[in-house]
């Protein structure tokens, strides 16, 4: 049998290899032991790392390498891989209906204002509340919708959003957003991130705006990571008053981080209300 031989134009890919490899230790995601370079093979080994031939080196990056790319894909996998959006904007659109059909006395008032009632139940997802909030607003719908749904208006007036980038997107009405929130209550609640999979469908005479968080690898160590379980807001004009819409939210938001659940429900319960007063004002500057 002919003796194997490395191929000579392998020598070419080596500086590269040695270069993503040294990157990827650097980055904590390699721990690979070497021996001395002047350790003496075991009798009968066919690769040890500390052997420094030509073609042992380019192995032992070669490993390394792999190992990295291996890393590498199951980070990759969980930080974009995305839904087929057909299938994932339907069940999340059903689920948002299933929202809006449950029973009256399913609910319990969390606070009410004169223009705005916040109710609460339960959660089917998590550890917390699913909380409803309904409020007339004098607008149209495209217009309220507009305001509210990933784009230019809703920076200018949510005063809890401070900042909004649009990651992926699908389709006019369909896209990956990551968004950051303010500190709530005295910093009690710190600032916080979320990557959300948005989507805005028609919905009988008006529009519903829905949306979920995703599996997002990428972090910044600034901000914790909070998560949002199905929500979405119904707008459908107001029944014989074509200039004034009615807007139902349904929100269940995981916070996360180390917060006393109470501190959590006051947080929920102000915002929702203080998101239809922020939003009123921003649609009569319009």
């Amino acid at each position: 049998m002919k003796p194997w031989s490395p191929d000579p134009s392998a020598a070419q890919h080596l500086p590269a290899l040695r270069r993503r490899a040294d990157a990827a230790r650097a980055e904590g995601m390699l721990a690979i032991r070497t021996r001395s370079p002047r350790a003496v093979p075991r009798p009968g080994s066919e690769f040890q790392p500390g052997d420094r031939s030509p073609v042992n080196h380019c192995l032992l990056h070669l490993r390394q390498f792999l190992r990295y790319l291996g890393s590498a894909a199951r980070h990759s996998k969980k930080m974009e891989h995305l839904p087929d959006v057909a299938s994932f904007s339907t069940k999340l659109k059903n689920t948002l209906i299933l929202y809006h059909n449950i029973e009256d006395d399913k609910w319990r008032v969390a606070k009410k204002t004169k223009d705005v009632t916040v109710w609460r139940k339960p959660s089917e997802e998590f550890n917390g509340y699913l909380y409803k909030a309904q409020g007339v607003v004098d607008d149209d719908v495209n217009t309220i919708i507009d305001h509210i749904r990933p784009g230019p208006f809703r920076l200018d007036w949510d005063r809890l959003m401070t900042s909004l980038d649009i990651l992926k997107q699908f389709e006019e009405n369909c896209c990956v957003m990551r968004y950051t929130t303010a500190g709530q209550l005295w910093d009690i609640i710190s600032p916080r991130e979320f990557v959300d999979f948005s989507y805005t469908v028609a919905y009988k005479e008006g529009l519903l705006s829905c949306g979920i968080s995703l599996d997002w690898s990428e972090k910044r160590p600034e901000f914790v990571r909070g998560f949002n379980h199905p929500c979405g807001w119904f707008c459908v004009p107001l029944k014989d008053s074509p200039n004034q819409s009615v807007l139902t939210g349904y929100i269940q938001t995981d916070l996360r981080g180390m917060i006393p659940q109470s501190a959590v429900d006051t947080a929920m319960a102000s915002t929702l209300t203080n998101f239809y007063g922020d939003l009123r004002k921003a649609l009569q500057k319009a």
